[in-house]
């Protein structure tokens, strides 16, 4: 991670010496420092996209995490504890140091409290228990910069997507009651605010690359490969990785396809598909590499493809292949299996659990913060709309005050 300012030169495209560059961007003696933070609920690609881009901007990025109190006081119930948040925000490989219990509203105070020369977040609306935005203070002192929202996923669109869940034609031989108001639980994925509303994710191979390092093993590395879903990726991943990143050198996750996803757990999974979870992996500092759509079973090919060493599998229980058979077959032939323990409970079934136990009130959050979104959406567009006519105005005064009011002055 670039840690001083001949990392940013290299950024900022001057050639190295800085000779050459404008005096606004010639190297300054000290790193520039970022400030980030937010609720990073349910961390997903796009918070990791916001913060990547905001890494850019400097050479140091702090992000500060709010605590379940601040977001229950400002937002609503969190799905995700905070230990677990800090967790998470910690493995983004962009983040080079996290505060805990950061203000829901950011203050100069804050920027100045951690040296920070700035402020970053992205292009969309976050507002406070008044309705305020919450960035309006460095906004005002002119310490704020945004960045490019990451359209086609949110929270709230991955709260809509479990709450799908609790339909009984999602999972089949539950006990929700036939007469559930399946309109309530689709209201939360069919919002009519752009930042909470449910979008399609594009994906390109400019945002894969964006998000992977490019780094390959070098001679003599212990490779460890590890095989899965890791949906809807969460604090209990990042403990087995991090675990699992110890047994060697370079970390390669291989990531099964929706449609096997489906075959072994079933109902509504994977929540996140299979693109979506690539980035979401790739982001993790513990990883090195991903495969995309890898096969259900470990084979040799695969393995000496990739010279594998290690193959990690944490203590889930293991799905046999569609004839049977055991997918780690091979590994155990060569006595490469190793299974790794996160001492994390955490799992995407428990989410979602935690979800479908608190539909109402994450229903209520879901449809709160859409209604304030709108409410201040409104409130913008009004002024700007006030702003295009009082521009409209002044330049019809001027007009008219051009225009000579005398046969004498038409002459003249």
């Amino acid at each position: 991670m670039a840690s001083n300012g001949v990392a940013a030169m290299a950024k900022r495209g001057d050639g190295g010496d800085g000779q050459n560059a404008p005096a606004s961007k010639r190297p300054r003696k000290d790193p520039v420092r970022v400030w980030c933070d937010g609720c990073y609920d349910l961390v997903h690609f796009g918070h990791a996209n916001s913060l990547r881009q905001a890494k850019l901007m400097g050479d140091y990025l702090i992000v500060g995490v709010h605590s379940d109190a601040e977001i229950m006081k400002h937002k609503g119930p969190p799905v995700i504890r905070e230990e677990e948040r800090y967790a998470m925000v910690r493995a983004i490989k962009w983040v080079d140091e996290v505060i805990e219990n950061a203000p829901y509203v950011t203050e100069i105070e804050t920027l100045d409290k951690h040296n920070c020369d700035f402020c970053v977040h992205g292009n969309d609306i976050t507002l406070d228990a008044d309705g305020n935005d919450t960035y309006r203070h460095v906004k005002e002192a002119g310490r704020y910069k945004e960045c490019q929202r990451t359209a086609g996923v949110s929270t709230t669109d991955l709260v809509g997507r479990m709450l799908l869940m609790t339909k009984t034609h999602h999972i089949t031989g539950t006990d929700v009651p036939s007469d559930s108001k399946a309109s309530d639980n689709a209201d939360c994925s069919n919002m009519s605010s752009p930042y909470t509303g449910v979008s399609q994710f594009l994906p390109t191979t400019r945002k894969i690359i964006q998000f992977a390092e490019g780094k390959e093993p070098r001679p003599g590395d212990k490779i460890i490969y590890c095989p899965g879903a890791f949906d809807l990726f969460h604090a209990g991943h990042v403990a087995f990785l991090e675990q699992a990143r110890k047994l060697g050198d370079y970390l390669i996750v291989g990531l099964h396809t929706d449609n096997e996803v489906n075959r072994y757990h079933g109902g509504n999974y994977p929540i996140m598909n299979l693109h979506e979870r690539t980035l979401s992996v790739l982001a993790c500092r513990y990883v090195d590499e991903v495969i995309i759509g890898t096969p259900s079973t470990t084979n040799k090919d695969l393995l000496d493809h990739f010279k594998v060493n290690v193959v990690v599998q944490g203590m889930t229980h293991i799905y046999p292949v569609t004839d049977g058979s055991d997918p780690y077959e091979e590994p155990k032939k060569r006595g490469i299996l190793q299974c790794v323990n996160s001492s994390s409970d955490l799992s995407t079934a428990k989410i979602v659990e935690r979800i479908i136990e608190n539909r109402i009130r994450y229903q209520q959050r879901n449809k709160k913060k859409q209604e304030k979104e709108i409410k201040m959406i409104q409130l913008l567009e009004r002024r700007k709309s006030e702003e295009v006519e009082r521009q409209q105005k002044l330049e019809r005064q001027t007009h008219d005050s051009n225009i000579p009011d005398t046969v004498s002055e038409v002459f003249e």
